[in-house]
């Protein structure tokens, strides 16, 4: 076209001046300069085969062009935005078509000009241009016109006269290319740069190239973030002069270069990182494609080629051989395959690729002598893009694979693997959902990848050099330091590193990053996983830690990371794996400069604890005075662990009758404690600091031997240490009576200090009470001055003394002292007096006035010491006293630990002189202002005194009382986030509110109170939601308090809080998928028992919401149903279980499998069915509508299963109600739909039914009747119940002789042998040979599996619901909360049923509510074998209907069935009905015909519908319709990517063929794969990797019609 508009001009004149002058005039458009380019371009042409003519005008006209009119224009386009590439504006559009023409004709008039000046003169004015070009506005539109200069003129440059004008500006557009330039002009012009100009620039000379060449290969420039996309982008640009094709004549400057990409590494780095770094999707595609081009340069050329050795050793980046060509071409023919499957995303497409990755690394390896042919970083490349992707399950599938890489192979070591190992490896490990359990197995199975990794680290590192597995340990173990990890990742990262063989890999360093790992696992709030990740780090610091690199200092330190009420318990697995360790290896640490001067005899560990002791026990060289702080509690702790290893090590070693060598061991231990806490009652003049130590190592000693796991009764240990402290606790008492009452204590360091002094006083009196208390024992003779003397102190408050910080102290001291000694008191009865009467302390608690604060101490003394908290006031902190807000708090709590004391003692208070407000009213005022300025960790005592004094107040001061529910529930619920103080306190919550004293005083006067409490009630079950465990703590208190009191009125006020077990019944949370995991992973923990030492030490709290349920459970199975109250109790909460039952019917039409419906209607029957033994036949008489109005609901099967087994066994026991059940068959059909299997599956068990009925001859011919009756329906799923119910009534007629039947024995048995005799192998025989299979009708006996396990655990499993329902009957037995009644003997099923797997058959309703799969199109094909009595007309082929129909409308029909039983959205499936209607499909299969009512639908299909056959096929039933069809003759023909998959535009269709669509995300899945006959796919020249589903199908239908019309257009010809 533009030839002939060059012709007409050149026809209108021969000068070439007046036709250029002529274009140059007028207003500047896009149309006149391309027309100007084109005259110029056709000049040219003519000019190079010598027909011009006016040879002299033309260069000249040329020139006058150039510089009169081009050059101005382009400088005048310079000011003008160059517009987003991606999105360009109109204007910004028009402006680049002009730019591009000008300058093309710029080229061409430099061409015409006759020399080389204007070309040169025009680049180095464009040069310029660029290299001023900044990010300025207005300034990008400079650049452009610069580069499209330059492109234009640099092709007319000489490469050798202008070669350094062409080396200049090829650095400058690299750099600008490349983004080296901070400040140039925007990416657009870049790209421009890229794309025009380089290629351009390629073609000027070899100059030029080895400049663009040597700066993208040049080091650190591919390693630069973001330039790995711009390096891609020019290499591809220049591609053809990089990777010159055979012939490269054509390309002269690529060989005057003497350039070939494919030898230089650098070049192969830049497409590694293309191909496995890149977030781009366009990069990616440029690095395939350049790996594509260098291998077939490399066949076509037929030479050896190897890159230049890179960094590190190992084969060549890339190599070729002519030798080995053809294994070559396969290896990267595969290799490219899986990098561009790797695109889409689809694991289900990726999947049949996989087996390709591992042909990848059969190839790679040498069978000669197992080295690597090719660098191992290609395969990793395909990983970290499968690590990469957005698609989890590919990630997951990706990790998986690599980690089998050496399960069946052995790979040659490599840098590269180990590097990838610890980086991208590691990073994916960190995704926690990829540690979830497989499909099929069982809660509290192991993490399928975490036993994978495991194998994978041990496997990997036994082939490791060993000069090589230290370094690499230790940087896999600080990667794991190098980032905050989730609690299941780091769990299964610590268990493989615990596997790992012995070895000695790790020296100091290892030992302080495996501390530090342990430090990470602290993150997470989960503590058994916390617990156990410490187990399996401290189990491979044994492992792998070289103990002649560290000292036992070393590991002293490190084993204080460990946690020990956590893990490390004494007694535990784990302790006596660390103390066989130390054992074996005691000798060979590293020699610590601290034991050097031990005599020999002594072996190194006991050496190294008998001196850390004596150093802890020296007095510090700094003692610091009075004011001094207590000492840090670290060392105390270390002192204490290394003592009780070392004398646990000891016996170990010494054999039984060596008994007292370890008392003299830990006598030699002890010594210096034991001689300095004897000192204490008569040496005044001990450090202070010292006996701080002293104490703290007492008590250390103490916990940590008495730590959970540790058996104390029976541990040598513990009596030896035991002994060893009581001989010293008259010195400590009297010590410590002296420091808390003659006035010692008065800084506020001191505090720190009287506390600590309480802890030993309070373990002392619990090693008196162990061995026996004696009155007159050491402890006895101190508790009595101690509470005297706080008494005194305390009293002495209202003298006027001044308030110095000393009497402050000591007040302070005074009141935590006698707190200590009024919890003893309360929780050690027998250190109680004699005497009942009211002594000293509970006089003076009793006249104290609450909520007193100690005023700071200043310099003046005109102010009171103590006043009312309302008038309180707090100064300014000083140095002399810091944190007095801290003390004031500790002061009050302890006030209320003392009052809870009393409150517990004496039932009254007695009343303050002069007092008009009763006292337990002023009291509760008090705790309420004790509530809002306390903090939340020390509010305990409040809520204790509050439980005793509410009940007390709520008939009289009700508003009140709730005004402390109210209060109290404010702090619980802003606690909610602080684990470590909320349970205790919300437990004391619960007792408080949910006292049941306060029940049933709320409930007998139906107050606000009550309602504030059920208020309450439904705020912890909504709390429970997100967090686990609250709910059960308030079901569990309540039950036990309703089951200890056992009497009719307490079951009586439970029936008004019947709402709380009715939640308890259906209560459980559906947890999310990452909480689920969670879940899993912690049953895995606990199903570990005592072989992880964290399920001992850690103790089980019981929180899962399953115990919820079991507590409500055995609650329910301890209630009498012969008493009234229980019985009225029971009745009530299963009127309600059915309101329920019906609400939540009603709520959805429509629920699916696992749903949250699914789930708690599940549990209301499960309820239902425990509770049924204690209904009597009054109150079944009020509720068997409802049970049986039950079954017409559709349900899911496990629901099914429960009312079928419900109305069972209520007919068995009371046949009085089988004529209602006779009337439940005489439903409408419309009513009845296929709802009826559920009582067609209640007569199959008829013979449990007439059991205890002697006359039975009338009700089994009740039965036949009905039961032939429905053999009849059209329903396939009805018939088959039918016949399975007519098999089963049948044969118990048959056994007992009933001569009134034999009328139908011919009728019947002819039916059931055409049913047993059925020929062929269809569904319909498939289908009752299963139904008959059946546990329900086969295994199931529903007197005989009457037990918990089978409802809560069997039924459930067998029924196919989620395993979150499974509640194994372990976990009843283990919740001890509850007690099982002596008589109930029926937890236990004792038939097969137990061992029974879920079958593939489940009764499920085809009612459009259930959103099930309908079997019914399934069978229209074998009605007639099914009911060979009833003669009738054959249902019409649905082909044939629609075809005749189709005849009469004058309408051609194809052969074409497409399926669209995958797709999910209405519009897609809108769209196709129309497509499939205008082409003339035979049919449209869908997954759900009411999709055709959907707006959606309607709208895209236009009518469609009504004139095109649909037919329905669930997508469970697509396999077997695809085998029915392929059995006509059908060729089945799947839309989708595969490795096998033929090109649309080559693929010839079959007459009868089968369209399979997939779905919308998921495409077609793997097991639907199987079974075509092809793969089709739609060739594309695009980015994106597919198309929407119903533009795919569109494109094949209309492929397929067309085709098919060429072929009757031969045919007719």
């Amino acid at each position: 076209m533009e030839w002939v508009l060059a012709d007409a001009l050149l026809s209108q004149s021969r000068d070439p001046r007046v036709l250029l002058g002529a274009l140059c005039r007028g207003e500047v458009s896009a149309e006149r300069v391309e027309t100007l380019c084109f005259l110029l371009q056709r000049l040219e042409d003519e000019e190079a085969r010598g027909g011009g003519g006016g040879a002299g005008a033309l260069p000249e006209a040329a020139r006058e062009v150039a510089a009169g009119y081009l050059v101005p224009l382009l400088r005048g386009l310079r000011g003008g935005p160059a517009g987003g590439a991606d999105d360009p504006g109109p204007a910004a559009r028009q402006r680049r078509r002009v730019l591009r023409a000008a300058g093309a004709a710029l080229r061409s008039c430099a061409r015409l000009a006759g020399g080389p000046q204007l070309a040169a003169a025009l680049a180095e004015e464009a040069l310029c241009d660029l290299l001023n070009a900044g990010p300025a506005p207005g300034l990008e539109g400079a650049a452009e016109a610069a580069v499209e200069v330059l492109a234009a003129v640099g092709p007319c440059l000489r490469p050798r006269e202008d070669a350094p004008l062409l080396e200049r500006v090829a650095r400058a557009a690299l750099a600008l290319a490349l983004g080296g330039d901070k400040a140039g002009p925007s990416p657009d012009a870049a790209a421009l740069v890229a794309g025009r100009l380089l290629p351009a620039l390629g073609r000027c000379g070899g100059a030029a190239l080895r400049v663009v060449w040597g700066g993208l290969v040049a080091p650190g420039v591919s390693e630069e973030p973001g330039r790995v996309g711009s390096q891609l982008l020019i290499l591809s640009a220049l591609a053809e002069k990089l990777l010159p094709e055979p012939g490269a004549d054509s390309v002269p400057a690529a060989r005057e270069a003497g350039l070939d990409a494919r030898r230089c590494w650098r070049f192969w780095s830049a497409v590694q990182a293309g191909l496995a770094w890149s977030e781009d999707a366009l990069t990616r595609k440029r690095a395939r494609y350049l790996l594509q081009r260098a291998v077939e340069v490399s066949a076509e050329l037929g030479t050896d080629c190897a890159c230049a050795p890179g960094e590190g050793p190992g084969p060549s980046l890339f190599w070729w051989s002519e030798k080995k060509k053809d294994e070559l071409l396969k290896f990267w023919e595969n290799y490219i395959l899986i990098m561009e499957t790797l695109e889409g995303n689809q694991i289900h497409v990726i999947k049949p690729v996989l087996p390709k990755l591992n042909s990848l690394f059969e190839y790679a390896v040498s069978e000669e002598n197992g080295c690597w042919l090719f660098h191992p970083s290609w395969h990793l490349c395909i990983y970290k893009r499968m690590f990469e992707s957005e698609n989890k399950i590919l990630t997951k599938e990706g990790v998986t694979h690599f980690l089998e890489l050496y399960e069946t192979r052995i790979l040659p070591f490599s840098p590269e693997i180990s590097e990838f190992i610890i980086g991208p490896l590691m990073d994916a490990l960190s995704e926690s959902s990829l540690y979830s359990r497989s499909p099929g197995q069982l809660i509290g199975s192991v993490s399928p990848l975490g036993l994978k990794l495991q194998k994978f680290l041990v496997t990997y590192i036994s082939f490791l050099p060993e000069e090589i597995k230290s370094s690499f340990l230790l940087k896999f173990i600080q990667r794991m330091t190098s980032r905050h990890w989730c609690a299941v990742p780091i769990l299964f990262l610590s268990k493989a590193l615990a596997n790992i063989p012995r070895c000695k890999a790790l020296g100091i360093e290892g030992l302080l990053a495996l501390r530090d790992v342990l430090q990470c696992t602290m993150i997470t709030h989960q503590i058994l996983l916390r617990g156990a990740a410490q187990c399996y780090l401290l189990q491979a610091t044994m492992n792998l830690v070289d103990v002649e690199k560290v000292s036992l200092s070393d590991i002293s330190t490190f084993l204080m990371s460990v946690r020990q009420e956590e893990s490390l318990g004494r007694g535990t697995s784990l302790w006596m794996e660390l103390c066989d360790w130390l054992r074996i290896n005691e000798s060979y640490f590293k020699q610590s400069s601290t034991c050097s001067s031990i005599g020999l005899h002594e072996t190194s560990l006991n050496a190294y604890v008998r001196n850390l002791v004596q150093e802890y026990i020296r007095s510090p060289a700094c003692e610091g005075g009075e004011n001094s702080c207590m000492p840090d509690w670290f060392e105390a702790k270390l002192v204490a662990l290394m003592v009780l290893l070392a004398i646990d090590v000891e016996r170990m070693k010494s054999q039984y009758s060596e008994k007292r060598r370890t008392q003299n061991v830990l006598r030699i231990f002890l010594d210096p404690l034991l001689d300095a806490l004897v000192k204490f009652g008569t040496n005044a003049y001990m450090p202070l600091l010292k006996t701080d130590r002293c104490l703290q190592l007492l008590l250390k000693l103490l916990h940590t031997c008495l730590l959970k796991g540790s058996g104390t009764r029976d541990d040598e240990v513990f009596t030896l240490l035991q002994n060893c402290i009581m001989s010293t606790t008259e010195s400590i008492s009297e010590f410590i009576l002296r420091r808390l009452t003659m006035n010692e204590l008065s800084t506020v360091s001191d505090l720190d200090r009287c506390h600590l002094y309480l802890m030993v006083l309070t373990e002392l009196i619990n090693l008196h009470l162990n061995v026996g208390w004696k009155r007159g024992n050491p402890i006895w003779r101190v508790i009595s001055p101690l509470k005297n003397a706080s008494i005194r102190h305390l009293q002495e408050m209202d003298h006027g003394q001044e308030p110095t910080l000393g009497r402050q102290m000591q007040r302070a001291a005074s009141m935590a002292a006698l707190a200590m000694v009024c919890e003893v008191l309360s929780q050690k009865p027998e250190l109680q007096p004699d005497s009942l009467d009211a002594g000293p302390p509970e006089m003076f608690i009793s006249s104290l006035q609450l909520n007193q604060t100690l005023q700071k101490p200043h310099t003046e003394g005109e102010s009171r010491c103590v006043h009312h908290l309302e008038s309180s006031i707090f100064f300014e902190e000083s140095s002399s006293s810091q944190g007095w807000g801290k003390i004031v708090a500790q002061y009050i709590h302890d006030q209320w630990v003392c009052l809870s004391f009393l409150l517990r003692k004496c039932d009254t208070l007695t009343p303050a002189s002069g007092g008009e407000v009763p006292v337990a009213v002023r009291t509760l005022q008090s705790a309420l202002e004790a509530l809002t300025v306390l903090p939340s960790e020390q509010v305990l005592p409040v809520l204790h005194c509050m439980k005793i004094l509410v009940p007390k107040l709520l008939t009289t001061s009700e508003s009140l009382c709730i005004e402390s529910f109210d209060m109290a529930w404010k702090i619980i619920a802003s606690l909610s986030n602080t684990q470590l103080i909320f349970w205790s306190n919300f437990k004391a919550f619960v007792q408080f509110v949910f006292d049941p004293k306060v029940l049933t005083i709320a409930a007998k006067i139906k107050g606000q109170a009550y309602f504030k409490i059920k208020e309450i009630m439904y705020r912890i079950i909504e709390m429970s939601a997100i967090k686990t465990g609250v709910f059960n703590i308030l079901i569990s208190y309540c039950c036990r308090s309703w089951v200890v009191s056992a009497s009719n009125v307490s079951l009586s006020i439970a029936k008004n809080y019947s709402e709380l077990v009715l939640e308890a019944c259906i209560f459980g949370t559906v947890f999310r998928r990452d909480q689920r995991l969670i879940q899993d992973v912690q049953t895995f923990i606990e199903n570990l028992g005592h072989e992880c030492a964290a399920n001992v030490v850690i103790e089980n709290t019981k929180r899962e919401d399953h115990y919820v349920r079991i507590c409500a459970v055995k609650f329910l199975c301890l209630l009498d149903g012969s008493n009234m109250s229980h019985k009225l109790f029971m009745e009530d909460l299963a009127i309600k279980l059915l309101d329920k039952d019906e609400l939540v019917s009603k709520s959805r039409t429509r629920y699916y499998v696992n749903s949250q419906q699914h789930r708690v209607k599940n549990r209301i029957w499960q309820i239902l069915l425990v509770l049924f033994p204690k209904f009597d036949q009054n109150f079944l008489n009020k509720i068997i509508d409802k049970i049986f109005q039950a079954g017409f609901i559709n349900n899911q099967a496990s629901i099914k299963y429960f009312i079928e087994w419900i109305i069972i066994l209520i007919l068995h026991k009371f046949p009085q109600f089988l004529p209602k059940f006779w009337n439940c068959f005489s439903y409408g059909e419309e009513n009845l739909k296929t709802s009826i299997c559920t009582f067609l599956s209640v007569l199959s068990h008829l013979d449990i039914i007439t059991e205890n009925i002697l006359e039975k001859k009338r009700i089994l011919k009740q039965a036949l009747i009905i039961v032939l009756q429905w053999c009849f329906n059209h329903n396939f799923s009805i018939r088959l119940y039918a016949l399975v119910a007519l098999k089963k009534i049948w044969s118990v007629c048959k056994g007992l002789r009933i001569e009134e039947l034999e009328a139908l024995t011919s009728v019947i048995e002819s039916s059931l042998s055409q049913v047993e005799n059925m020929h062929g192998a269809g569904s319909a025989k498939k289908s009752w040979q299963r139904i008959q299979e059946h546990f329900f009708f086969t295994a199931f006996h529903p007197l005989k599996d009457y037990c918990l396990e089978t409802v809560f655990y069997i039924l459930p499993r067998l029924s196919g619901l989620i395993e979150d329902e499974w509640i194994a009957i372990g976990k009843f037995t283990r919740f001890t909360d509850i007690p099982l009644d002596a008589g109930f003997q029926w937890c236990l099923s004792t038939t097969q049923l137990c061992e029974l797997k879920p079958g593939d058959w489940s009764q499920q309703d085809v009612g459009s509510n259930s959103g099930e799969a309908d079997n019914q199109s399934e069978w229209t094909d074998v009605q007639k074998k099914i009911i060979p009595w009833k003669n009738h007309v054959p249902d019409l082929d649905l082909e044939l209907v629609f075809q005749d129909r189709a005849a009469k409308l004058g309408k051609s029909i194809s052969r074409l069935i497409v399926v669209a039983s995958l797709i999910d959205k209405p519009t897609n499936l809108g769209g196709l009905c129309r497509t499939c209607e205008v082409f003339g499909a035979a049919a449209l299969v869908m997954g759900n015909l009411q999709c055709v009512r959907d707006k959606q639908f309607q709208h895209l299909s236009v009518s469609a519908e009504q004139w095109l056959p649909l037919v329905e096929v669930k997508p469970p039933q697509l396999i077997d319709y695809l085998q029915q069809k392929k059995a006509e003759g059908y060729t089945i023909v799947g839309v989708e990517q595969t490795a096998k998959s033929l090109d649309l535009t080559r693929y010839c269709f079959p007459e009868k063929s089968l369209l399979l669509l997939g779905n919308e995300r998921e495409g077609i899945p793997a097991n639907l794969i199987q079974q075509l006959d092809v793969c089709v796919e739609i060739p594309q020249q695009g980015i994106i990797r597919s198309l929407n589903v119903h533009v795919s199908g569109a494109l094949l239908i209309w492929e397929y019609t067309r085709q098919q019309l060429l072929k009757q257009g031969c045919s007719t010809a």
